[in-house]
């Protein structure tokens, strides 16, 4: 076996084709030779992916991005990338060539990249086919935050629902998060603080969740954590240190003293369940959060009203 893997690395870095491996932290694992070399990773380096696209940005080279505003980008695309089993799509790099990306994602977080370079065919049709992938992605994207929206973030619970089951476990978990006292903190300081408010909390709950994970904002100060494969016990303590990183949030830089908190309501799928129904009990355990004295995290049960982690 060793062999043969050894047989398969020389493929790899004999090959133009692109190829590379990200964990389910989106640190990256593996890169042959035409991948390292397209985005500037020296041989023993395992960056982050969002670490390889601030330097290359900075640098001037790499992925070709449109915006103004790398952090926001990072955010909404983070909230998106290997979200979903499969995905193909074109990039251009600044050097001046086209790749042609595929991203097949394992049930563990594992993603595997492979790139092939189409500089040279279809010319006349990449814009039409650019402006389409934006479409796409716009569609799947909240305006405000930039993270996935609620279709993006429903589908993502149909499949977690329709996924065959592995083990005894169930299909998974959703938990439904929302911003303590948002209204009055909006009435008294105005809309603007309120969408820095919705931004810092989807930035900082975007990059604690796992590649497997998905989360996104279903509207208003309500967003939504999908957690495939995981117990409503390891759900706990995934949300609990969510928590505690909100508590310690300061999201305006000149207001030291403007700091904010959130609930949340746990919920796990089983057989047989549908979007609907996982919602519902959910939003019920959400609103035990809230009535108990909120900024902590309820999950349904037997005794709904009892709090899974009090502040």
């Amino acid at each position: 076996m060793d062999s043969v893997l050894e047989t398969l690395v020389q493929m790899f870095d004999g090959t133009p084709v692109l190829v590379a491996a990200y964990d389910e932290f989106d640190r990256l694992r593996y890169a042959n030779r035409a991948f390292r070399a397209a985005f500037f990773i020296d041989e023993a380096e395992t960056p982050l992916w969002s670490e390889i696209m601030r330097r290359n940005h900075a640098a001037g080279r790499g992925t070709v991005l449109r915006t103004e505003d790398l952090e926001a980008w990072l955010t909404s695309t983070q909230s998106r990338r290997g979200k979903s089993g499969f995905r193909a799509y074109e990039t251009d790099l600044v050097d001046g060539r086209w790749l042609w990306m595929t991203e097949s994602v394992r049930a563990d977080g594992w993603m595997l990249c492979i790139a092939s370079n189409i500089t040279g065919t279809r010319v006349e049709g990449r814009a039409v086919r650019q402006d389409r992938d934006f479409a796409v992605k716009a569609s799947y994207t909240d305006e405000l935050t930039g993270i996935a929206n609620r279709r993006f973030v429903t589908e993502r619970i149909e499949e977690m629902l329709h996924r065959p089951s592995s083990g005894a476990g169930g299909p998974g978990c959703v938990a439904l998060l929302d911003i303590d006292h948002f209204k009055p903190v909006n009435d008294r300081h105005g809309h603007q603080i309120g969408d820095l408010i919705l931004r810092d909390f989807a930035r900082r709950i975007g990059g604690m969740v796992r590649r497997s994970d998905c989360f996104g904002r279903m509207g208003g100060d309500e967003f939504l954590l999908v957690l495939p494969r995981t117990s409503i016990g390891q759900a706990v303590l995934l949300v609990e240190r969510m928590l505690a990183a909100v508590r310690t949030a300061r999201p305006v830089p000149d207001r030291g003293d403007l700091a904010y908190t959130f609930s949340a309501g746990l919920a796990e799928g089983h057989p047989g369940d549908t979007v609907a129904g996982l919602y519902a009990r959910a939003d019920k355990a959400l609103y035990s959060a809230k009535t108990s004295g909120r900024n902590r995290i309820c999950r349904e049960g037997p005794e709904p009203d009892r709090p899974a982690v009090a502040r």
